[in-house]
């Protein structure tokens, strides 16, 4: 019986031996990825900033400044490009909304990104643009992969329609998370101005008053290394119009601040990753570690048994054999007495 347990408890443990790496090295990289449907919204404030008026062309400073960012999942596209590339892919379509203190709008920006659900790479399908302009992207945006590694990555600027890198800096405490700090500069450049602009002004009539975008930022992410979303993000965003052709007369500030999650965003957002990242544990650490200590566990246990099971066979006695085969006979009144050997005589 003991012997029969060994074996059922052995065939355990290298079935849980074998399936903990399978888990973490095959199953992951499949099962984890990015929902097509999502959505989100993120609101982004920047306080005492500075402010262009394009109804006199002068900047001014403003209490606030207010950015919304929303993001929605569009799983049809995502369907269409999936039945063409055979990748599965999710769409993004997303818009950034900047108003002024009153509410009116400053800027209006949509953008397309496409990528693959698993690793996080950009597809090059599916209509992917900013504000209307068909882009090629390189290298990720809003999210890094899944397992972050402590190095840097390219990172796609909405403004510039390129990729650089950002930077990692170190590992940071925030909010009773272990994050990876990441740090992107972008230096002045010129840039395309937002096809909606307030006051019903188009860009070709900036361009008609000799007017030109430049942009320059840095951008501050503190991103959760096992989902790889950010729970915070930040940036010092200065933007000027330049006189084309002119470089000696004074560019006019058109917005300049320090723009940062309002804090009950960025409760909710410190909240959704939470709960993300246990998902992501329970692959990659939580069941194949326990996995792997439980086949240890009974690996053990099965050769205990085994082990016991030997020394009971071992030190079991013979069976009893033949009572005269000794030299031992009974008397006809009950009695013993010894037989004679054969050869000897008494």
């Amino acid at each position: 019986m003991r012997r029969r347990a060994s074996l059922v408890l052995l065939a355990l443990a290298v079935f849980l031996a074998a399936l903990a790496p399978l888990l973490r090295w095959y199953a992951f990289p499949r099962l984890a990825k990015v929902p097509a449907c999502r959505y989100q919204a993120v609101v982004m404030e920047a306080k005492d900033a500075t402010l262009i008026d394009y109804a006199t062309l002068k900047p001014k400073t403003v209490p606030k400044v207010t950015m919304i960012q929303t993001l929605k999942g569009n799983t049809e596209e995502a369907a269409k490009v999936r039945a063409a590339t055979g990748r599965d892919v999710v769409v993004w379509d997303t818009l950034t909304f900047a108003a002024g203190p009153d509410g009116a709008m400053v800027s209006r920006i949509p953008e397309r990104y496409v990528f693959d659900a698993h690793s996080q790479q950009p597809v090059h399908a599916g209509g992917e643009h900013v504000d209307g302009t068909p882009v090629r992207r390189d290298g990720i945006a809003y999210k890094w992969p899944f397992l972050v590694e402590k190095r840097d990555y390219r990172y796609f600027d909405m403004q510039t329609r390129t990729s650089a890198p950002i930077h990692y800096r170190g590992t940071r405490a925030f909010r009773g998370l272990d994050v990876y700090y990441f740090e992107q500069t972008i230096p002045w450049t010129e840039v395309p101005l937002p096809k909606t602009l307030p006051l019903g002004i188009t860009p070709d009539a900036v361009r008609q008053l000799g007017l030109e975008r430049w942009y320059t930022t840095k951008r501050m992410f503190w991103v959760d290394p096992v989902t790889g979303a950010p729970v915070n993000g930040e940036e010092v965003h200065r933007e000027e119009m330049r006189w084309t052709g002119h470089p000696e007369k004074e560019p006019i500030t058109a917005f300049a601040g320090h723009v940062k999650m309002r804090p009950d965003y960025l409760d909710a957002t410190v909240d959704l990753v939470t709960s993300q990242r246990r998902l992501v544990l329970l692959l990659t650490t939580y069941l194949p570690w326990g996995f792997a200590g439980l086949g240890t566990a009974l690996l053990t246990l099965a050769l205990v048994l085994e082990a016991r099971s030997r020394r009971a066979r071992a030190g079991a006695p013979d069976p009893p054999g033949d009572r005269r085969a000794i030299g031992v006979g009974m008397s006809q009144d009950g009695g013993t007495f010894e037989q004679p050997t054969p050869g000897g005589g008494r």
